[in-house]
This record gives C-alpha cells, structure tokens and sequence, in this order.
C-alpha cells in the first residue's frame, strides 16, 4: 500500500477525477478529517458530509426513512437530512468503514459503484472518501473485496513536520508546538509509564495524538504558569509520560525569537546560544514566515535580516544550523519561504547557493 504525507494527500485529493473513490487507512487521531474539511469546504467550497459508520446502527440516516407514496401507492425513501437540494456536488466522508454493520456496508456498494443511494443520484461531480482505522483496539468488519476494489487506497502517514505547519497556522499554544519540535515521538507515541494490568486489559490506555496536543493547546492558552493540577489535567489528555515531559519543557523558553531576527537583528540575539537553539530558531523563522501574517512593507527589512542571519551562521561556523536551515527548503511545506527568498532576494540566494556547493563530498 502506498504511504502519503500530508502534502502528498492535498496532491492526490487536488488530482483524482470526482467519480474515483478515495480510500484512506491510517490510525485514529492523525487529521484525515480536519485536512479534509479544509481542503473541500475552505478550497474548494464543497461541503463535507462526514458519517462515522462504526456508530450507525440504522441505515436510515445515510440513505433516509421509507414511505409510502399518498399518490401512487408504492414505498419510497425520503431523501436524508444531508440530502443537497440545490444540486450542487457535495463530499461524503464515510469514516470508520471497516467497523460498518453489514446492511449499512451494502448501501455504500451502491454508493460507490452508481453514485446513488436508494434509487437517487448524488448531483454530478459529487466525491466519496471513506477512512478506515487500523489497531487491534477496533472491532472491525471483514470489507467485501468488490467494495474495496471501487477505492483508490492510501495509507495516511502525516510527518510531524506537517502537524507542526499545520499547528502554527491554527495558533495552537507555541509551547506545545515547541514540544513538538523537541520531542516529536510524543505527537503520536506510546507512553513510556506503565498503568495498572487491569485498566490496560480494558482498552482505555491513554496515549498522545494530535487531536489530544489541539485539546491540550485549548486548556492552556490563557494560562501562563503550568502548575501540578494542570499536569494532572494535560496527563488525562496525552497520559502520563507525555505530561511529564511537556511540563519540564515549558521551563525551556525558546531562546531565538524569529520576529526579533527578522525585523530588529542584532548579534547580542546569539549570545552563549548552541547548536540545538539555532536548529529550533530556524523551523520557528520558517513557520513565521510561512504563516504569512508579517507586514508586507516590511518584506524588504526581513529578506536583509534573514541574510545577515546566515552570514552570522557562516561566521560562528555553525556549520550544521546552515545545512538544517538549506534542508528546511525542501520541505514542500514551506514553498512560501522558498518563494519569497528565491524570488526577492539574490543576495540570500546566492549565500544558500555557495554554501550548498561549498560542501565536500
């Protein structure tokens, strides 16, 4: 099966002809949802239907409730709640679909095959994505291998890097992205602190996701100081070990303020900072910039400061802060960043450029 990131998802989802379904396996807890509301609702203005069919006991919300025709007699299905009356193409997000009852599975048959659900047509143009979550946790549904054949299948394996995008675009709390990009093993890890042998037996062992960092980052917004009560409320999110960690990284401020290096540089910013601080210090100047949110009068002022910055790199001989800052680049999720140096500023291309060829192979 094919693994794709988080951009790689936007690039499928952007290319696949409406009348292919999409297919998505991937853990609980990892986004396929909110990218997927983004992308139709916010790009491409379709709205998002999304059903999780592992709770739906009765057919009748996905496909409507039947009745009886005063007219000519014959029983028929009112249209669902979700029906779209003006006509215009909609997404249907069916998640869950390996934890779907059996007469629920068959409805979704038809709907992949037709495009119709009890003998009416979805408006033209319209797509089907269904999810499905793998772990021995989830009671599942053996899928018929027909049904399965009418998707284009995806493993959904986002990086860090595209949750951490992601979190400074929706202003998530800086110090749990901060954590993040310290520790990311803990966005979707195991907690390293054994529980009770029972409470482990009974499913219900908590462990980090990145729908569990979003809950954390709403609880302490407003709060600055994260005192032991709100560890045992953030340990209840993302468990223990995960808790534990976050809380001994908050007393670790970020030292590089990439507003301050952007648009008021001095080297007394640098002051008795090592190699660690300047690689945080880089993915927090590409997260800045790429959040797009600066003034844009002052572009002029940040391209120069941002140069001088890698001429401070080159002359501390911080050799390896250059390389992260050159790898960051190539991230696709920041082809803002290479945009804007590559398209306004000669002078920082050309201190990547000879760096990049300076290296010995």
């Amino acid at each position: 099966m094919i693994k794709v990131d988080a951009v790689e998802l936007l690039q499928v989802l952007n290319n696949t002809p409406p009348e292919q379904n999409i297919m998505l396996v991937g853990a609980h807890g990892i986004g396929k949802s909110q990218i997927l509301r983004t992308f139709y609702e916010k790009e491409k203005k379709m709205p998002l239907i999304s059903f999780f069919l592992g709770q739906m006991s009765d057919p009748g919300d996905l496909i409507g409730l039947m009745q009886k025709n005063a007219k000519t007699g014959h029983s028929e299905f009112l249209p669902p709640y979700w029906w779209p009356n003006d006509d215009k193409p909609i997404t249907l997000f069916l998640d869950e679909l390996n934890r779907a009852r059996p007469e629920i599975l068959q409805s979704v048959m038809d709907l992949t095959l037709n495009r119709t659900l009890a003998g009416k047509s979805l408006p033209e143009g319209s797509i089907v994505i269904s999810a499905i979550n793998y772990g021995d946790q989830y009671q599942i549904t053996d899928l018929d291998p027909a049904l399965v054949s009418r998707f284009n299948i995806y493993e959904f394996s986002p990086t860090h890097e595209d949750w951490i995008v992601w979190a400074n675009k929706e202003n998530l709390d800086r110090r749990v992205i901060s954590f993040i990009q310290k520790q990311p093993h803990f966005l979707d890890g195991k907690n390293e602190f054994s529980h009770a042998d029972e409470i482990l037996e009974m499913g219900i062992e908590k462990t980090p996701d990145r729908r569990a960092w979003e809950r954390v980052s709403n609880l302490i917004k407003k709060v600055d100081r994260i005192d032991e009560l709100f560890v045992t409320i953030i340990a209840g999110i993302v468990g223990v070990s995960a808790s534990v960690h976050f809380k001994k990284s908050i007393k670790e401020i970020a030292k590089l303020d990439p507003e301050k290096v952007l648009f008021a540089f001095n080297t007394k910013l640098f002051k008795g900072l090592k190699l660690q601080d300047y690689i945080l210090g880089n993915e927090d100047i590409f997260l800045f910039i790429n959040k797009n949110e600066y003034d844009k009068k002052k572009k002029t002022i940040l391209l120069k400061n941002l140069t001088k910055y890698i001429k401070h790199l080159k002359k501390a001989r911080f050799q390896e802060a250059i390389a992260h800052f050159a790898s960051q680049l190539e991230n696709p999720n920041f082809e803002k960043v290479l945009a804007l140096i590559f398209t306004d500023s000669e002078e920082l291309m050309l201190e990547i450029s000879d760096y990049i060829e300076g290296i010995d192979l």
